[in-house]
């Protein structure tokens, strides 16, 4: 089983949640608001690693089911979280130990750096939804599924060539429907 994707919608709002705190830390300059800031900031590096680690165990599992561009965007996927998790570790770090020397200005510059994450973490949630969407094609895989585990017509077959001709069949009908329609939307943006 598969938790990046759980993981991943952690590693994207922490870091807003965390700027938000951050930017109302550098316009009221409360001491509660910095120390908030700072505690959050080290939980959104926290599950930034913790979706690089998940991604990691996930990524060689999906590979091989990809197409070339598919397999070439997910490499770039993986070595981007993998700078991520190591910026949002050394911002968190930049962060608490500004909050703890009530160093206004080392608070600052973390809080700058992190809003720069947080953008950049956007761009690897768009690029991660391209690889399931674009290039996975999880619909298809998920009615195929279905029919595999929900047909009695396979079980009832004659032979391996008839059940074989059965879910062919299937397959194209899948692709006939869906894909259009997905590809449809990918083309269209």
């Amino acid at each position: 089983m598969m938790i990046h994707p759980a993981t991943v919608h952690f590693a994207m709002v922490l870091p807003v949640v965390a700027a938000v705190l951050g930017v109302a830390y550098m316009i009221s300059r409360k001491e509660i608001i910095s120390k908030l800031a700072a505690r959050v900031t080290l939980v959104a590096a926290i599950a930034m690693i913790a979706a690089w680690y998940t991604g990691e165990h996930a990524g060689p599992l999906v590979y091989k089911l990809l197409s070339p561009e598919g397999q070439k965007e997910l490499l770039e996927h993986k070595e981007l979280g993998k700078y991520l998790a190591i910026a949002m570790g050394m911002i968190a770090l930049l962060q608490v130990i500004g909050c703890r020397l009530k160093k206004f200005a080392l608070e600052a510059f973390a809080i700058l750096l992190l809003i720069v994450a947080m953008f950049t973490t956007f761009l690897q949630g768009k690029d991660g939804g391209e690889i399931v969407y674009k290039y996975g094609h999880p619909f298809e895989m998920h009615q195929l599924t279905n029919y595999l585990n929900n047909s009695d017509e396979i079980e009832m077959a004659d032979d391996i060539d008839e059940a074989l001709d059965l879910i062919k069949t299937k397959v194209d009908s899948i692709s006939k429907t869906t894909l259009p329609k997905i590809q449809g939307k990918s083309s269209s943006k």
